[in-house]
């Protein structure tokens, strides 16, 4: 019995490798897009009017790109820890995705939702969405300075939620853009906030469990 819970177990570990080793290559092709340096390409092509009139936009913008991908790699090594052999790279792991939130990767996401496309709604989501994200990291840091590790975790888990709406907003993107064919504007009204809502619905209700 407990070697089949066992095998079970490593089967999920496995495919759960797989599955974020797909949704990353594709983030990374995305990150890739704009290496080296363009103003013209893919989401900056209908981004003109603030790459032309704020000198400022792009330095947000290519801060927040460069550095999302790191976030999502490092947050998902720190979650694998010892059960994979990776128990002593966790706390560094831990580090650079912290670090990356706070300076750099949550600011600029902030920034940048100040000129989200879909109008107030959309703009009112993503900004929300990044003070959660730079909130509940900076939170499961202070509670990893106070050596409150099962508090620390929980608030990791909602950090690394939001982290995946850069994921999940594009799954749903496509799902919604496939089915109904909306007009682009109404399709970012819905995904900004469908993006990382479920997410946390789903991650509060695993802690509340006991999950994890």
């Amino acid at each position: 019995m407990l070697s089949a819970k066992k095998n079970i177990s490593n089967t999920l570990k496995i495919l759960l490798i797989i599955g974020f080793g797909y949704f990353f290559r594709l983030m990374l092709k995305i990150t890739l897009e704009y290496v080296p340096l363009q103003t013209d390409v893919s989401f900056l092509m209908i981004k003109q009017t603030e790459v032309g009139q704020r000198s400022e936009y792009l330095y947000f913008f290519y801060t927040h790109v460069y550095t999302s991908i790191f976030v999502l790699l490092s947050g998902f090594l720190a979650i694998l820890r010892k059960n994979f052999g990776l128990k002593n790279f966790h706390k560094n792991a831990g580090k650079v995705y912290i670090f990356l939130i706070l300076i750099f990767a949550a600011p600029s996401g902030i920034y940048m939702g100040i000129f989200a496309n879909g109008g107030i709604l959309s703009k009112i989501s993503f900004v929300v969405l990044g003070c959660l994200w730079w909130f509940s990291t900076f939170k499961a840091y202070q509670l990893a300075r106070q050596k409150k590790f099962k508090e620390h975790k929980q608030w990791m888990w909602r950090s690394f939620a939001l982290t995946l709406s850069a994921i999940t907003l594009r799954m749903w993107k496509v799902i919604i853009v496939y089915l109904f064919h909306p007009n682009p504007m109404d399709v970012y009204q819905i995904i900004a906030w469908l993006g990382w809502i479920p997410n946390i619905i789903i991650i509060e209700y695993l802690i509340t469990k006991k999950h994890i």
